[in-house]
């Protein structure tokens, strides 16, 4: 089981076995599997493909790399949701109190933001006072206490992954559905919980841009979780325009607590039951959709939701009167509207050219050290489908200091046409363990 050997093995074709795969990442955290090594096999795995067992044996030895915990104190159902991944999706932020005040345990492990879509990490340190660098015991503690708990990945969860992920990110082999499902599901698995409900989003400001692509690593992520012996269910939803009507960290938490409080946009409140259903499914919690949904919309009606969030927002360091005075969130003191050529109807907006403006803004970053300004960003004030005259406002940045070049692309996201578009489904399709039966990797 030299490092050659298993290079060449993958190289050509052959399936790597559970016991070398295992080795393979044990070697490459001790040193004796290089860098460059590990980069081929990468490359070789990219272009080879792998089986399910091979994708859940690296997905498992990725897992055990670390601590994985089990919240034994937490007596109930504990599901979390993972998002691949979109412009103003706050939805983590929102679903984890309504979940929790319905009774089903939410332990989250969240990621920063790369490029043009947000990371939730990042929105929720614009709460003043608010921490998501807390150890094992503390994550725990709240779980139990509040019923959910919002931290970022730690040093000790799947560090495998997280140097196999930084050689993927330069050697151009990221976009591996096999690699992105054992990346994923070696993190969620180390939470404790007992099931997942992936939020695979589809369209031009999502990772996966057609719904084939998306359609098969939702697929995959539920056979390989499944395989793992974890329920997970995904949802394909669509992400051609951004979600909401805000872009950026302190607009999309006020956004967010918008929606625990029963308001919010329609397409936030929607795929925040969308997934908030599955959830209370999966953790038996109700038994058919319908009951799901009543308690979903009870807990917000009643206030229960609400004051959850605060419970969570205190017991996390930050200052849980936002949820109530979302003046107390930091606010850029300029705001600049960009409007809207034509009379008509808005036909489209670029979920991606929105993204990258916002990043440029100061609300994302463009690489992994760059700083975040909490206040920055984008409102929406025209959503897909709505009708504008010349002159109106469809979007207002919130910013520190005006930039013409910005103004331009986020005009130009807007596409605004004589006829009314047809209404596109939020919610594109549900994919279950017994949704297709498992395939053998395609050779290229």
């Amino acid at each position: 089981m030299t490092p050659a050997f298993l290079i060449q093995k993958k190289r050509d074709g052959g399936a790597l076995t559970t016991v070398e795969i295992t080795e393979l990442v044990a070697q490459y955290l001790a040193g004796t599997f290089t860098d460059y090594q590990m980069s081929a096999m990468l490359m070789a795995m990219f272009l080879r493909g792998l089986s399910d067992a091979e994708t859940t044996a690296l997905m498992e030895a990725m897992l055990h790399s670390g601590k994985v915990l089990t919240l034994p104190s937490v007596a109930g159902p504990k599901i979390d949701k993972h998002s691949t991944g979109g412009v103003g999706d706050k939805v983590s932020i929102c679903l984890a109190p309504i979940v929790a005040a319905c009774g089903v345990y939410v332990p989250m492990v969240s990621g920063r933001g790369l490029g043009h879509t947000g990371g939730t990490v990042d929105k929720l340190q614009s709460i003043p006072g608010f921490r998501t660098d807390l150890d094992e015991a503390t994550f725990e503690r709240i779980v139990r206490e509040t019923g959910a708990c919002l931290i970022g990945q730690t040093a000790e969860i799947a560090p495998a992954d997280k140097r196999i992920y930084a050689l993927r990110d330069v050697t151009g082999t990221v976009d591996s559905i096999p690699l992105i499902v054992a990346s994923i599901l070696s993190k969620k698995l180390a939470e404790g919980i007992d099931g997942l409900v992936l939020d695979v989003k589809v369209g031009r400001g999502a990772f996966m841009k057609e719904k084939r692509n998306a359609k098969k690593l939702a697929e995959a992520l539920v056979r390989v979780g499944a395989r793992a012996g974890k329920k997970v269910i995904a949802l394909l939803t669509a992400m051609d325009a951004p979600l909401g009507q805000c872009v950026g960290n302190a607009l999309e938490i006020r956004e967010a607590i918008d929606v625990v409080c029963g308001r919010g946009p329609a397409d936030v409140v929607e795929c925040t039951l969308a997934l908030g259903r599955e959830m209370l499914l999966l953790g038996k919690v109700a038994k058919t959709p319908r009951e799901a949904d009543a308690k979903l919309t009870a807990a917000i009606a009643d206030g229960r939701a609400a004051r959850t969030m605060e419970r969570i927002i205190a017991a996390q360091g930050g200052d849980a009167r936002v949820v109530t005075d979302t003046s107390l969130l930091p606010a850029a003191p300029l705001k600049t509207d960009v409007f809207s050529p034509r009379r008509g109807f808005v036909t489209a907006i670029d979920a991606l050219e929105i993204g990258l403006s916002a990043v440029a803004m100061g609300a994302g970053r463009a690489h992994a050290d760059d700083k975040i300004d909490p206040a920055v960003g984008i409102e929406l004030l025209a959503k897909p489908r709505d009708a504008v005259q010349r002159g109106q406002p469809l979007a207002r940045l919130h910013w520190h200091r005006a930039s013409p070049e910005i103004e331009a692309r986020v005009a130009r996201a807007f596409d605004v046409g004589s006829r009314r578009p047809p209404k596109r489904r939020l919610v594109i399709e549900r994919i279950t363990p017994s949704s297709r039966a498992s395939r053998p990797p395609r050779r290229r």
